[in-house]
């Protein structure tokens, strides 16, 4: 073989080594941040219809049984069951296999298909909350079930009252009280994702233990965290009862060091009165 192709042939060959070695190398990578990701500490919920609480109760106690350590045990949330008119349970699955056709006589097309609500995307939202919020009054409505004739009633029986769109904010008590008195006039909070739309103008409706009070946002200022916030910021508009000191211990109480890290969100609030 003449030389020259030999040559080429060798780069060629190393060319594929080295792309499939690169891969190989990539894949590693992966395997070895799946493998971290899966290992890292972690909350497991599992989230099933009512119609499951009885199957998981055996896989629990057989995990158990295996000596499945109890921090790997996932929390499980049960929802209410939706029913057909017969008392039998909607089936999603059916749906799959025999499509809308094996649907019962009571279930609105919005119930499959949120395009066909009768009134607009919002609505619908609003709607879907209020009724969560509903249920939510009473656990014990998570034990029952509901037909899609009952939920579809619901869904529409919502008060036509205009809801206010606003962040929502829960707080303690002591915080809450200030806020409602107009003293406290300056909301303190990480600054996460969630905090990261909030823009003056926006409103904020704080809430504790069933209460609630409608803010509007006058100013955001972000610092990289509460000691430097504080040098900037007045005391007395984020708590008008306590010294610097005072507020720094009871805030990093509830924020830790890595929260904190991801920097500090000052909000300037004034009330909205009805």
């Amino acid at each position: 073989m003449d030389a020259a192709l030999v040559g080429v042939a060798g780069v060629a060959v190393g060319s594929v080594l080295a792309f499939a070695g690169t891969q190989l190398s990539e894949r590693s990578r992966e395997r070895r941040e799946d493998h971290r990701r899966w290992h890292e500490p972690r909350l497991q919920v599992m989230m099933k219809g009512g119609g499951w609480a009885f199957g998981c109760q055996l896989v629990g106690g057989a995990l158990g049984a295996l000596g499945t350590p109890a921090r790997q045990m996932p929390i499980r949330v049960f929802t209410p069951q939706v029913l057909a008119p017969t008392g039998a349970n909607l089936s999603k699955s059916l749906l799959r296999e025999h499509g809308r056709g094996v649907l019962p006589a009571d279930v609105e097309p919005w119930m499959l298909d949120t395009t066909a609500w009768p009134g607009t995307v919002d609505n619908y939202v609003d709607a879907l909350v209020w009724l969560v919020s509903q249920l939510l009054t009473d656990p014990k409505h998570f034990l029952r079930s509901f037909t899609v004739k009952e939920l579809g009633r619901l869904m529409t029986a919502r008060p036509n009252e205009p809801l206010i769109r606003a962040h929502e904010m829960g707080i303690y008590k002591r915080y809450f009280d200030l806020i409602a008195a107009g003293r406290k006039t300056t909301e303190i909070r990480v600054n996460d994702s969630s905090r990261k739309n909030i823009k003056p103008g926006a409103l904020i409706r704080f809430r504790c233990q069933g209460d609630e009070v409608l803010t509007r946002v006058t100013r955001v200022a972000r610092y990289t965290d509460f000691d430097a916030m504080f040098d900037s910021e007045s005391v007395a508009a984020v708590n008008p009862l306590a010294t610097r000191e005072e507020q720094l211990a009871n805030i990093r109480q509830i924020y830790p060091p890595e929260r904190e890290a991801l920097g500090v969100v000052a909000i300037g609030i004034e009330l909205v009165r009805p």
